[in-house]
C-alpha cells in the first residue's frame, strides 16, 4: 500500500511547489493552469496503478515471501487496496494542492475524517460486529477504501461550495487538456521526489522479506510494530508536505528570510512533535500494542523488543523530511533522492543483510535508526551547503516576475477560504 502512495507523492509535490510558488508571486493563472494538468494526470496514473496492482498482487506477494499460510487474505487485501487507490491518489493530490494556496488546515480536517471512518470501521468489519459483515483482514481494506473515498468527496463538494482557487468550473474544464511545459516539471521534477517514497517502500518490502525468513511470528510482531511507526511518521510526513508550501509561497514572492524561518521552524517542530510521540510510545507500549494484539499473543513481547530499538531512530527522521522539505521548495530534488538511497540503500539494507549472522533478526531492527541518523546528517549538510536556491521549476519562473515588480511580501492575498500559512 505505501508502495503505490509513493508513485503519487513525487507529481503531488511538484503540483503542490508550482502552485504555491505561483500563489507567492500572485499568478492565479498559472494556480488553474496547474490545477488542470495536474487532475488529468492523476486520473490517469490513479487508474492505471489500480489496475496494474489488483492484476499483479498474487506476484507481487510472493516476491515478497508471504508466508503460505498468509498469502490468500493479503492478497484479498491488497486487491481492495488497489481498489482504493483512485480515491488514495486524488485526495493526496488535493491535500497537497491546497497547501500550496496556503491553507493547511481544511487538509487536516479531511484526513482526520478518513482516519476517523477508517479507525472506527476497522474493528467492525474485520469482527463482524453488531449489523456489519465479518469480513476478516479484508475488512481493513474496505474500512480505508470507505474513509479515503467518503473523505474524498466531501472534500471535492467543500472546495466547491466555497469557490476556491483550486475548483474547476466548467469554462474552465479546457484547462484539463495538459500544458506540455507543466506536465514536464510534473514528471521531470515528481519522478525523483517519487523515487525517493519508491526507495523508502521497496526498501520496506524488502526488509519484510527479511523478517519472514524468522517465521510468522516474528513477520506478525514486525507487521504490528510498521502500523505504529506509520502512525508515529504521519505527522513527520504531513509536517515536512506543509513545510514545502510555505517554504514555496516565499520562494515565489522572492522572501529567502522566511525560508530560513521556516526551515529553523519545522525542523524544531518535527522535533517536538515525534519526540513526544516516541516518549509517550515508549511509557505505554504494552498499552499501544495491546490495541492491536490480543493480550495473550506470543507476537506481544517481540513487538514490544522491536519498538524499543527502532522507535529512537524514527525522531531523526524529522530532521530529514523537515530540511528536504525546505530544499525541494525550489525544485531541487535530485540531491534528496540521493541522499536517501544512501542512507537505505548503502546503509540500512547492506546492515540487515550482513548483520544478520552475527546479531540474528536484531540486525534488522538496528539498521533502522543506523539509516535514519546517516540520512538526517548528509540532508543537513546539503541545506546548509547545498545549491538548492538556485533550481527553477519552469522557464518562466514565477518568481522572477515578483522580483522584477520589487514584491517584498507575497503579493496577492490569499482568499479566506485559503487563508495562507505563509
Amino acid at each position: 500500500m505505501m508502495l503505490m502512495l509513493g508513485v503519487v507523492f513525487g507529481v503531488g509535490m511538484a503540483a503542490n511547489i508550482l502552485v504555491a510558488q505561483a500563489m507567492g508571486a500572485g499568478n492565479r493563472a498559472l494556480v488553474k493552469r496547474v490545477m488542470g494538468t495536474a487532475t488529468t494526470f492523476f486520473l490517469m496514473l490513479s487508474l492505471g496503478t489500480a489496475i496494474f496492482g489488483a492484476l499483479l498482487a498474487p506476484d507481487i506477494l510472493a516476491l515478497m515471501g508471504t508466508p503460505p499460510e498468509s498469502r490468500l487474505d493479503a492478497i484479498i487485501y491488497l486487491r481492495i487496496v488497489c481498489a482504493a487507490v483512485p480515491f488514495l491518489y486524488f485526495f493526496m493530490f488535493l491535500q497537497m494542492a491546497q497547501r500550496g494556496v496556503g491553507d493547511s488546515t481544511t487538509p487536516f480536517w479531511f484526513m482526520a475524517l478518513a482516519i476517523l471512518i477508517d479507525i472506527t470501521l476497522n474493528p467492525l468489519l474485520i469482527r463482524g460486529i453488531g449489523p456489519f459483515p465479518r469480513l476478516g483482514i479484508a475488512g481493513s481494506a474496505m474500512s480505508t477504501l470507505i474513509g479515503q473515498g467518503t473523505a474524498l468527496l466531501c472534500l471535492v463538494v467543500y472546495l466547491y461550495r466555497k469557490n476556491s482557487l483550486l475548483a474547476l468550473w466548467p469554462s474552465e474544464l479546457r484547462l484539463l487538456w495538459p500544458d506540455g511545459e507543466i506536465m514536464m516539471s510534473l514528471i521531470g521534477r515528481g519522478l525523483p521526489m517519487g523515487l525517493q517514497m519508491l526507495v523508502m517502500n521497496a526498501a520496506a518490502v524488502v526488509m519484510i522479506s527479511f523478517v519472514n525468513r524468522y517465521g510468522a511470528l516474528t513477520s506478525a510482531a514486525y507487521s504490528i510494530s510498521s502500523i505504529v511507526w506509520s502512525y508515529m511518521q504521519m505527522p513527520t510526513i504531513a509536517l515536512g508536505a506543509s513545510i514545502s508550501s510555505m517554504a514555496a509561497q516565499n520562494v515565489g514572492a522572492g522572501r529567502w528570510d522566511r525560508v530560513a524561518k521556516v526551515a529553523r521552524s519545522g525542523v524544531i517542530s518535527g522535533l517536538l512533535i515525534t519526540g513526544s510521540i516516541a516518549a509517550l510510545l515508549y511509557l505505554f507500549n504494552d498499552q499501544v500494542l495491546g490495541v492491536l494484539l490480543p493480550a495473550h499473543s506470543a507476537a506481544l513481547p517481540l513487538a514490544r523488543h522491536i519498538n524499543k530499538m527502532v522507535l529512537w531512530g524514527l525522531v531523526m527522521f524529522s530532521i530529514t523530511f523537515s530540511l528536504s522539505g525546505v530544499v525541494r521548495s525550489t525544485g531541487a530534488v535530485w540531491a534528496p533522492m540521493a541522499i536517501l538511497i544512501i542512507g537505505i540503500v548503502l546503509i540500512r539494507l547492506p546492515f540487515a543483510a550482513l548483520m544478520t549472522p552475527r546479531f540474528g533478526e536484531d540486525a534488522i531492527w538496528w539498521s533502522f535508526p543506523l539509516g535514519t541518523g546517516v540520512t538526517a546528517l548528509l540532508t543537513s549538510l546539503y541545506y546548509l551547503r547545498g545549491g538548492w536556491r538556485k533550481s527553477r521549476m519552469l522557464k518562466d519562473d514565477p518568481r522572477e516576475r515578483a522580483l522584477d515588480a520589487s514584491v517584498g511580501i507575497p503579493p496577492v492575498a490569499p482568499a479566506p477560504e485559503d487563508s495562507a500559512v505563509a
